[in-house]
């Protein structure tokens, strides 16, 4: 992992954000980008950069700015930034091996907005609808940078952007692609805030996750794109590495369609799926970055998994969730957390569980509460739980480890 490029509600950019997560800076907030009032809940992580701001005029061509959607400003945004951060010239790559894989929900946003112009009488522009197809985003990134090895959209729900990263190192290691852009964008819209809203699954208040009083999730929105490239290609033209993705588990809960394993039994079986991709003994963890949603479900099950995995260690290995901060961003929740195991790799520190005061007694693992805390990381987890059992993991490691 050479590159990032993040925006996010807590910062413009992957070094923002980062500083935004060790500080524990809350990105939680009223919603402004449609009408809550009837919601239960009013608040949500929004990038408040006004969509017209995302991208540096020339960028892209007026017909092809106007085309875009929010999602597609927002993941371009943060390919352009990784690139840069990874030192690499999209015109000077061999583009026919170069690939984006991203995970997200697409843009409803756009697509709510057509159907209301319609149902007004009004006939808008074909082209407004086009942002609603979930593949756009990857699409245009590719398109922009002449990306032709491949370009893929996963839905896997909230596990997705976990399994474009796990798919992107696949590629990678396999000599199938040179260069992968892989991670997520996820948008804030009226449909899924007033679905969560219907499930009860929203915390009024910034969420408070593995807290005894929690109430649930925070939506959140970000794009978050990591450059992927082969170990040795990269020290080889003297690339800054932030991390090595050395393995990814995915497993299925087979459960229920919205809440998890209680026993988390399908998380288990990625995490130690992805250690065995890895071939890294559990022993070896140092660190996780969890899905840690907010709500009681999520939170007791998970934290049932790891110690599963972990065993006598669990209690000694520090557990971080990011969603306090940045929200849950759903289809692009595992990229940005991807991200800050990561820089926590890189840095030598983990951001803290912003939000947890009291632990449930059910959550009982070191959840690092207050500060950020300075930590030698060799090996962290990145664990994502997704709608439907859909679980995934990654394994991340310094590559000097």
């Amino acid at each position: 992992m050479t590159g990032a490029g993040v925006i996010s509600a807590i910062g413009a950019s992957a070094r923002e954000t980062w500083e935004g997560l060790v500080a524990g800076r809350v990105g939680i907030g009223p919603v402004t980008l449609f009408d809550v009032a009837e919601q239960r809940t009013k608040t949500a992580a929004q990038i408040r950069i006004p969509d017209g701001d995302l991208l540096p005029r020339g960028v892209l061509q007026e017909k092809e700015r106007r085309r875009a959607s929010r999602a597609d400003l927002l993941g371009l945004r943060a390919a352009l930034e990784a690139l840069a951060d990874a030192g690499l010239d999209a015109r000077r790559l061999e583009r026919e091996r170069a690939a984006v894989l991203l995970g997200g929900g697409g843009a409803l946003l756009e697509g709510e907005a057509f159907l209301a112009a319609s149902l007004r009488g009004a006939v808008p522009r074909p082209s407004a609808a086009l942002g609603f197809f979930p593949a756009s985003t990857a699409d245009l990134i590719a398109s922009h940078l002449g990306f032709r090895g491949e370009a893929q959209t996963l839905l896997t729900a909230c596990s997705s952007a976990t399994l474009a990263i796990g798919l992107g190192a696949a590629r990678i290691a396999h000599a199938e692609q040179s260069v992968v852009l892989a991670g997520g964008v996820e948008t804030l819209s009226r449909t899924t805030y007033a679905g969560f809203n219907a499930l009860r699954l929203v915390d009024p208040d910034p969420c408070r996750p593995f807290d005894r009083e929690r109430r649930g999730l925070s939506l959140g929105e970000c794009a978050a794109v990591l450059v992927l490239e082969d170990l040795e290609a990269a020290r080889a033209r003297g690339a800054r590495v932030y991390a090595e993705v050395a393995g990814c588990g995915m497993a299925a809960d087979a459960h229920h369609a919205t809440a998890p394993d209680p026993d988390g039994e399908g998380m288990a079986r990625a995490a130690r799926a992805a250690l065995r991709a890895a071939g890294i003994d559990a022993a070896r963890v140092d660190h996780v970055n969890a899905h840690g949603t907010g709500t009681a479900q999520n939170d007791r099950a998970e934290t049932r998994a790891l110690r599963s995995v972990l065993g006598a260690r669990a209690d000694r290995v520090p557990v971080v969730s990011i969603k306090g901060m940045v929200g849950h961003c759903l289809g692009a929740a595992g990229a940005i957390e991807a991200f800050a195991a990561a820089l926590s790799i890189r840095e030598g520190i983990v951001p803290p569980t912003a939000g947890l005061r009291t632990h449930d007694p059910e959550c009982d693992l070191d959840y690092v509460p207050g500060a950020a805390r300075r930590l030698s990381v060799g090996v962290a987890l990145s664990s994502s739980l997704a709608f439907g059992g859909n679980n995934g993991v990654l394994v991340l490691k310094d590559p000097q480890a």
